[in-house]
This record gives structure tokens, sequence and C-alpha cells, in this order.
């Protein structure tokens, strides 16, 4: 785990590195934000729904009587990222240069 912070800390820190010339200016790399935005949102949602579901289907084994309430809550969940993540990728395609 301390192997994964610190690749997400030096990942975090990458971008914003690049992040600040790409908002100065006008160039290339702005007119990719919206598309490394895009990328992002469905890595972090995918992440989100892998954990939601490994730990739904680890208490389902663990207690199967309360299968069904686990199996509807994580329903619910997924639901419930899954739209976040529709909104932040109309969000972040609207920044499609090749849209105007």
């Amino acid at each position: 785990m301390n192997r994964l912070v610190r690749m997400t800390y030096w990942g975090l820190m990458a971008v914003l590195a690049f992040a600040t010339p790409a908002f100065a200016a006008d160039g290339p790399l702005l007119e990719f934000s919206g598309a490394i935005g895009a990328g992002l949102v469905t890595f972090g949602a995918a992440y989100g729904i892998g954990k939601l579901a490994s730990a739904a289907y680890d208490g389902m084994a663990r207690q199967p009587e309360v299968a069904g309430t686990i199996q509807v809550a994580m329903i619910i969940a997924a639901a419930l990222i899954e739209g976040f993540t529709f909104f932040a990728l109309v969000v972040c395609l609207q920044q499609n240069p090749w849209a105007k």
C-alpha cells in the first residue's frame, strides 16, 4: 500500500507540474485537458466500483443470510458512482477542441 501511495503522490505532482504551464497559455496541453480529465474520471470510477463490488461480494460470502440487502446497497451505490461519472465526463468532454 505504501508503494501505491507514493506512486499516486508522484503522479499527482507530475500532473500538477504540467498543468500550471498548460493553463497559463493557450497551447496543445490545454486542448487535451478534457480528454485527460475524462480518462482520470473513468479510471477513478472503475476503481471505485471494483472496490465496491469486491467488498460486497466479501460481505455476501461471510454472511449469506443478508446477501439480498448487501446486493441492493451495492447496486444503489454503483448507480450513484456511475451517475457522477457520467456528469463528470460531460463536463470534461465539453472542453473538446474539435466540437467547436
